[in-house]
């Protein structure tokens, strides 16, 4: 009942301070898989996207306030999906993997948002990892490679001096906290999608996979801020 009454009021148009508050209260009442049981429906996944910022396509993040209700939103919903086999499975009915790499393509470029973009990234890895039909959509239908190794290729800053070639620079500071925690999302849901390519067919994807190798071996030349984040990273 009071998960209910959490999303009753997040269904209303309300502070933002109101709804990071009821956010917080709902992610840590969705780790206890009973609490879910009775309120892991359509209705309540879509007041989530919709804080999310999940269902609009068109609408550019520029709003900065409305900022941490997005990450606390995105943090619920992997909680939520992580959980409860339903879930999952109305994450494919929702189309939810096709809205998040929507997202993640408006978080391009885009300043004060890396946290969006992190938990963007954990949320598709959850989904990858726990149902196959949304990898394989990722796969094949929403160009999951190419998303994906893009964020990844932002997240280490990458520079290119050839086509599959990165530039070395051995003075260069270590990664923040926020780029190495946002690359390590993305090589696990880079992982999930790519688990069944070994038999690359077009030249599409050859040229895909050569971009990909150069962008991790770079990532194997960067440090992140702590010997602990730079062996997790690698």
């Amino acid at each position: 009942k009071l998960c209910e009454g959490i999303l009753n009021i997040l269904e209303k148009d309300t502070k933002t301070s109101c709804q990071v508050a009821c956010l917080e209260a709902l992610r840590i009442l969705s780790r206890d898989k009973k609490v879910l049981v009775p309120v892991t429906t359509k209705r309540n996944m879509q007041i989530l996207m919709k804080l999310a910022k999940l269902d609009t396509v068109e609408d550019p993040l520029e709003r900065v306030s409305e900022f941490p209700v997005i990450v606390e939103a995105l943090k619920c919903l992997c909680n939520i999906i992580f959980n409860s086999s339903i879930a999952q499975k109305l994450s494919l009915e929702l189309n939810l993997a096709a809205m998040l790499c929507n997202l993640l393509q408006k978080c391009k470029d885009r300043q004060l948002v890396d946290d969006i973009k992190c938990f963007d990234l954990r949320l598709l890895f959850l989904l990858s990892l726990l149902h196959t039909d949304i990898r394989a959509q990722l796969r094949q239908e929403l160009q999951g490679v190419q998303v994906l190794t893009q964020a990844l290729e932002s997240s280490l800053s990458v520079r290119w001096t050839e086509e599959y070639k990165a530039a070395e620079d051995r003075d260069r500071p270590p990664l923040s906290l926020q780029e190495t925690d946002c690359a390590i999302e993305a090589l696990k849901a880079l992982f999930n999608v790519t688990l069944d390519s070994w038999n690359v067919h077009s030249k599409n994807e050859s040229h895909q996979f050569r971009y990909m190798a150069a962008i991790l071996r770079h990532c194997l030349l960067t440090t992140g801020p702590t010997e602990e984040k730079t062996e997790e990273l690698h």
